[in-house]
């Protein structure tokens, strides 16, 4: 997929991404079986940073194999269902002390003070971190009360004569 392309779709998802710090991350494990696990995400505008403790599986799984795909559901929200899937490239680093991602990721769904004591609990509990960074390298956002949805069910709506106001009832 060509760098605009992936761009025009993460600028269509800015309100996904604004509302949401939660994925679903897939991956293959260490073992050669895939997985999926629920993280915690911050959008830099260039990558998705995920951070975990050094010890986690996926850090290991990912230094071993990078490919990787995150799904960022919206939910059902008014106007339709929206999503983001991504596929990209992991890098792992370890990093002395907290990602500063990991905290900013946590001040989104906190106040002030839950994000004050949330930092003072985590900075007692990671002297390091591994910060895991996706780098895009295919992007669909789909809005179904929008009309944005894969190919294959637009081609399937059509031969139904189905139009997009079909789908945002």
């Amino acid at each position: 997929m060509e760098r605009e392309e992936i761009d025009r779709e993460l600028a269509a998802a800015q309100e996904v991404l604004a509302l949401t710090s939660a994925a679903h991350l897939a991956y293959t494990a260490i073992d050669g079986t895939p997985r999926v696990v629920v993280v915690g995400f911050h959008w830099t505008s260039d990558e998705f940073v995920i951070s975990t403790a050094v010890t986690a599986p996926k850090v290991a799984a990912l230094a071993a194999r990078p490919e990787v795909a995150l799904a960022i559901d919206a939910g059902d929200t008014p106007g339709g269902a929206r999503s983001l899937s991504v596929r990209g490239q992991a890098t792992v680093e370890i990093v002395d002390g907290v990602v500063p991602e990991y905290l900013a990721a946590a001040r989104r769904s906190m106040d002030s003070d839950a994000a004050a004591k949330f930092e003072q609990n985590v900075r007692r509990m990671y002297d390091r971190m591994a910060r895991i960074a996706i780098r895009p390298t295919w992007v669909r956002f789909y809005d179904f009360g929008a009309g944005r949805m894969p190919r294959f069910l637009k081609e399937l709506a059509a031969r139904s004569q189905m139009t997009e106001a079909d789908w945002a009832d």
